[in-house]
């Protein structure tokens, strides 16, 4: 039998979706309590009474959409850890670029955190440790693995954020994308697409920058004429 779900938890409902579509659109700042309500078609006073306030209900959604997201959309797209690496990192990227660019619920965090770079809130230290951190962290590994075991740490951050930066270039310059590039299609077939460019452009680069680092069992190279009697 289903469970009868209580007046309160369907206010709070109504709140957590029309905040998300009014934060995914304006952001936090612009957005207003009114605005929110309006939507939700409850009192104004609903959000303090449940929320605590706008930022309660803003931090609220934001978790929310994450959680959602990642339920429709996980970071290993249902591949078995023992998968290639090539196979899980190009799976992180079509889950990650699926939350920025899909469409629906799903989207809202990607959204709304495309807004947390432009216009930072209180909420984004929070939510960073809850959300987003276990995510980065899994990725540094993929790269790591990619990188070696002795790769060090800022190689691996670089490296990772560089494929971060591929995706999120594709939310943020969208509208000017599909003005300069008519033809380019970002709907589940173009992003399954991208996200294969983006996990082989990366591998390339990473396995380029690999080889470019110094061997730490060669050995070191002879002095130069006269560097010895300087020392």
């Amino acid at each position: 039998m289903p469970r009868t779900i209580s007046r309160d938890e369907q206010t709070k409902r109504k709140l957590l979706q029309a905040g998300g579509q009014v934060f995914a659109k304006k952001g936090f700042r612009r957005a207003t309590v009114r605005d929110i309500c309006l939507r939700a078609e409850v009192n104004v006073a609903c959000i303090a009474y449940h929320f605590g306030g706008k930022a309660g209900l803003y931090e609220s959604v934001l978790n929310e959409a994450h959680d959602e997201a990642l339920r429709r959309f996980p970071t290993d797209m249902g591949l078995p850890p023992e998968a290639p690496v090539r196979d899980r990192l190009k799976a992180y990227i079509h889950s990650f670029l699926l939350r920025l660019l899909g469409q629906g619920r799903s989207a809202w965090h990607g959204r709304i955190l495309n807004w947390e770079l432009i216009e930072p809130t209180e909420v984004l230290g929070s939510h960073l440790r809850r959300s987003i951190l276990p995510n980065a962290r899994k990725l540094q590994a993929m790269v790591a693995e990619i990188l070696c075991a002795s790769a060090d740490d800022c190689s691996v951050i670089f490296c990772a954020q560089s494929i971060v930066g591929q995706c999120r270039h594709y939310t943020l310059a969208r509208p000017i994308l599909e003005l300069l590039f008519p033809g380019l299609s970002l709907d589940d077939a173009g992003i399954a697409q991208l996200a294969e460019h983006i996990t082989e452009f990366s591998l390339a680069g990473i396995r380029r920058f690999k080889e470019l680092q110094p061997d730490p069992d060669a050995p070191l190279p002879a002095p130069a004429p006269g560097e010895a009697d300087k020392a």
